[in-house]
């Protein structure tokens, strides 16, 4: 393990937007021996420097930042997608704003926050940011994670003069950290891609993606990574931000499958295949974060209904394995075989 991640096991707590990620939960994994990353994607700058000076009580931590991308979106498509989940904005009590909304995920206020109260890590997801971005992070003393999906990005991210990567395989949950959203993302295993981003560059790695045991764990450190990532193992524990809908459905003999859709926020992201995701993958656009935007009110209420039929369940591949009770004993099993 690298320097800036001096923690007694080879385990990151990955940062999982929109709730997941509590600081309880983030204060658990850092106690078990494994090192946190607070999510950062979704927050305004004010609500990150309040979980960043909770933090700093519990020991060092990674803060993880969205990139924001540069894509426009096509007004035309997204109406008629608008108009399509009409059906679902009825049944859930919500009105659909047909006009897209975009924005920078408050990219430049975090930044700056983050060079005037610097952190041991960022990790950034999305594409990479302008090198001077990455330089002023590094001046302020944090070293730069990048997340990647490929090798083509990878060796980019390396040429950016990044100080580690994170290697996201496709049977992660949530969304897909790749650079083109517009991308096909098809299944595999991560071990493959982590020996192929370990054969271009000794950086340190951080391997995600289909964690389901101390067996994953083991195969990934194997195949080069220097740490492995664990999120839909922590979906179900005490200190879980998921909404109570959420872990139902992991445990639910309803959801057999996951699948990579775009239906909800309009970039790919892998979760539970759910009524939701059958009726819209026919005609879902790429077009974040309008989509998301879109969708975000009728899915908050959905998750408060209980209605996982029209709610993102974000959920890797392992999903099976995820079991309730404190994180520590989630981490203190993955490292069972250390």
């Amino acid at each position: 393990m690298s320097a800036w991640m001096n923690t007694e096991l080879p385990l990151v707590a990955a940062p999982m937007a929109g709730g997941a990620t509590t600081d309880e939960l983030a204060a658990a994994a850092t106690s078990a021996g494994a090192f946190a990353i607070l999510a950062g994607g979704y927050l305004s700058a004010a609500a990150l420097d309040e979980r960043i000076r909770a933090a700093r009580v519990w020991g060092d931590f990674g803060v993880n930042l969205f990139v924001p991308g540069t894509d426009t979106v096509d007004g035309t498509a997204f109406a008629r997608y608008a108009d399509a989940l009409e059906g679902e904005a009825r049944a859930a009590g919500v009105e659909l704003d047909p006009v897209p909304r975009t924005d920078d995920d408050a990219w430049h206020e975090k930044l700056a926050l983050l060079c005037a109260q610097p952190v041991p890590v960022v990790s950034l997801t999305f594409g990479l940011p302008d090198r001077s971005d990455i330089g002023r992070l590094q001046r302020a003393g944090t070293a730069v994670l990048a997340t990647v999906t490929t090798s083509t990005e990878a060796r980019a991210a390396v040429e950016a003069g990044v100080d580690g990567l994170v290697v996201q395989g496709p049977s992660a949950g949530g969304h897909s950290a790749t650079w083109d959203p517009n991308r096909r993302i098809t299944d595999g295993q991560t071990a493959p891609l982590v020996s192929a981003v370990r054969a271009i560059t000794a950086l340190p790695l951080i391997a995600a993606g289909g964690v389901d045991g101390p067996a994953s764990v083991t195969e990934l450190l194997r195949a080069g990574a220097d740490s492995v990532a664990v999120g839909t193992l922590l979906l179900r524990t005490d200190e879980s931000g998921a909404s109570a809908t959420h872990r139902a459905a992991l445990a639910s003999p309803a959801y057999t499958d996951t699948t990579m859709t775009r239906t909800f926020t309009g970039r790919p992201a892998r979760a539970l295949r759910n009524g939701f995701i059958a009726r819209h993958e026919a005609h879902e656009i790429t077009a974040y974060p309008a989509v998301h935007h879109l969708t975000r009110e009728l899915r908050r209420r959905a998750a408060e209904a209980g209605d996982a039929d029209r709610v993102h369940l974000w959920a890797g591949t392992g999903y099976r394995a995820a079991q309730t009770g404190p994180a520590a004993h989630v981490i203190r099993a993955l490292a069972a075989a250390l």
